[in-house]
């Protein structure tokens, strides 16, 4: 059984990990998107809502700078690396 004073440090906790998958997209998309996943299902278990919407746009962000990450990988892989880097 899951007493009050557990409760409060699990929603700690996946409030801060909302608040790290928003800090790792920006970083790293992939970290970010598994930071906010993890909290996501820990404030869902807690019924955190504050945390939940953090952890939401967390996993939000980590997905489009994911896209976008392969979207330039694929135009550096096609135009060639020169392309980004002129001066090589």
């Amino acid at each position: 059984m899951v007493s009050k004073t557990d409760k409060i440090d699990i929603a700690s906790v996946s409030y801060a990990l909302g608040i790290l998958s928003i800090v790792f997209a920006f970083v790293s998309p992939l970290a970010g998107l598994i930071l906010g996943i993890i909290g996501l299902v820990q404030s869902r278990k807690y019924s955190v809502a504050k945390a939940r919407k953090l952890n939401t746009i967390g996993i939000i962000l980590s997905i489009v700078f994911l896209i976008i990450s392969v979207i330039a990988l694929i135009y550096s892989i096609n135009s060639g690396l020169t392309d980004f880097f002129p001066s090589i």
